[in-house]
């Protein structure tokens, strides 16, 4: 009865499909050890950027002035005078307003290379920033209306940064004819870090229409760089060697030209294509809302690549006890359920080995020695235990051919879907000729 039993196909199946089913416990260790060397390599990403400077943004020329204005006391807060009827009182306030600028020219030249950090990488730059621009003379205006007093003696100019910490190099701001050192901004503007210049000749200076400012830069950064469009009119360009440049935030490109050498890349911006007013108050105002810049992209890295693998381990699995299946089907073998699970056991080991050997030496080479260790070991050991060399050179040819379509899955995103649907189509049509002519109720009945 108990031979009956282990020669029963649907029983046999049965205990596949569990042993299949148990695999996906070392396959859900491999994919939280891949997140975990990922989190690491984010964790040194973080330290790089935190010693060399963030993802950066510059936003231009920002003018602030504080404004005072006298406004009358509710009623119910002024109290009652002598007479018993209401008090009429007055108090002064002062808020800060900020106007943007005409019109703002931007350029940046970056010079990118990557840092390590142990086992890790990332991409940092040097940028060499040219900012110049100027503000509009009656737009000034805004500043008084409403009964607003503006204190011109404590005008200032910010400049928004997103990491202060990254700067290299900082020429004084040219405003017209006279010209003022940066300094450190305490509290930014609006919700931004910025570096800040005084401008207390603002209301006496010139008497053309236009009042310009003019500075450089030289910014580090890690991995992506914004412009803030906080002018009426926005011009900004980027250029850079690097062959993978990833263009973001709200806006593309005006014009972009990618070679073999490097990028460029131009923007045009209107006030009224932003979120952001021109004029107002700068408490609680948002100046990144519309940013825009590019992303100094790098080719799938390898926990990318590995967390894909990874999705297809079941099936992996699943298609090798299948066959090995049908070659006890149609070779008369027997296989005890210890072998399948050793043989699922090197199926799993094929993904630690990947992700240990693709942080030394890339992810194409570190596959191909993956993949033609397993096959070999599967190979070897399908000979061994189906006594037969032939079955298992077969076996692990296969299993070569298993993983070099894997490969073509992992790195055709576009077309991923379309090769694993003709494979899976492919495997079915092969598994249906084969045994088209087993018969299965005599398996049974073995």
């Amino acid at each position: 009865m108990a031979m009956q039993l282990a020669g029963n196909a649907t029983i046999k199946v049965a205990g596949i499909a569990v042993l299949a089913l148990l695999m996906l416990i070392p396959l859900a260790k491999v994919e939280g050890l891949v997140q975990e060397r990922q989190q690491r390599a984010s964790e040194a990403t973080a330290q790089i950027a935190q010693r060399w400077g963030a993802a950066q943004y510059v936003g231009g020329a920002v003018l602030v002035v504080p404004v005072r204005r006298t406004i009358e006391v509710p009623a119910g807060e002024a109290g009652a005078d002598e007479h018993g009827s209401a008090a009429r009182r007055t108090r002064t306030v002062e808020l800060n307003h900020y106007l943007l600028p005409e019109r703002l020219d931007a350029r940046a030249v970056l010079q990118p290379e990557l840092r390590s950090y142990g086992l890790y990488s990332s991409v940092v730059y040097l940028a060499e920033i040219t900012v110049q621009g100027h503000f509009n003379r009656r737009d000034l205006a805004q500043f008084a209306r409403d009964g607003g007093e503006p204190q011109w003696q404590r005008a200032q100019l910010h400049v928004p940064i997103a990491d202060v910490h990254g700067i290299r190099r900082a020429s004084p701001m040219r405003l017209g004819e006279v010209a003022h050192e940066f300094e450190p901004s305490g509290h930014g503007v609006g919700d931004l870090a910025a570096i800040t210049v005084p401008w207390p000749e603002l209301a006496g200076q010139g008497a053309g229409p236009v009042l310009p400012f003019a500075f450089e830069l030289t910014l580090a950064g890690s991995e992506r760089i914004a412009w803030l469009p906080l002018a009426r009119n926005t011009q900004a360009q980027v250029a850079g060697a690097w062959p993978d440049p990833g263009f973001d935030g709200e806006f593309l490109p005006a014009q972009r030209q990618l070679t073999a050498d490097g990028f460029s890349a131009q923007w045009q911006v209107l006030d009224l294509n932003r979120s952001i007013a021109q004029f107002g108050p700068e408490r609680g105002v948002n100046l990144r809302g519309s940013e825009f810049g590019v992303s100094l992209l790098r080719p799938v890295g390898p926990y990318q690549s590995n967390t894909r693998a990874g999705k297809y381990g079941v099936l992996f699995v699943v298609f090798t006890f299948a066959t090995f299946f049908l070659f006890e089907i149609l070779r008369g073998l027997r296989l005890h359920p210890l072998q399948y699970l050793l043989v699922g056991a090197a199926l799993c080991t094929f993904y630690v080995l990947l992700l240990a050997l693709s942080e030394h030496i890339g992810f194409a080479l570190s596959y191909a020695l993956a993949a033609l260790a397993i096959a070999l070991l599967i190979g070897s050991y399908a000979a061994a235990v189906l006594r037969q060399r032939r079955s298992g050179a077969a076996l692990g040819m296969l299993v070569a051919v298993v993983y070099a379509l894997l490969y073509g899955l992992i790195v055709s995103e576009d077309y991923a879907l379309l090769m694993g649907a003709l494979a899976l189509l492919a495997a079915l049509a092969a598994v249906m000729l084969l045994t088209r002519k087993v018969d299965w109720y005599a398996l049974g009945a073995r």
